[in-house]
C-alpha cells in the first residue's frame, strides 16, 4: 500500500491548492471526470502517464472507503 503522501497532495504552489497526485500536476478531479464519462482507466494512465496505476488506485480506494464509512448494514 502506498503511503497517503505519495498518493495526493495539495500546495499553494501548485495549481492554488488543488489536490493533485503526488509528485505531479495532474489534478484528482481529472480521473473522476475521466471515469465519469465512461473512459477506462487505463486510458487516464495512457493520457497522464506521471500518475501511477498504483497513486490512481488507491484513489479509488480512498473514494469508495469515504463512500462506505457510513453505510449502514442492511
Amino acid at each position: 500500500m502506498i503511503p497517503n503522501n505519495q498518493i495526493v497532495q495539495t500546495d499553494p504552489d501548485i495549481l492554488a491548492g488543488t489536490p493533485v497526485f503526488a509528485e505531479t500536476r495532474v489534478p484528482v478531479q481529472i480521473l473522476l471526470d475521466y471515469l465519469q464519462a465512461g473512459e477506462r482507466l487505463d486510458d487516464f494512465l495512457q493520457d497522464f502517464p506521471t500518475v501511477q496505476r498504483e497513486q490512481a488506485v488507491a484513489i479509488l480506494e480512498m473514494a469508495r472507503e469515504a463512500v462506505t464509512a457510513h453505510a449502514h448494514p442492511s
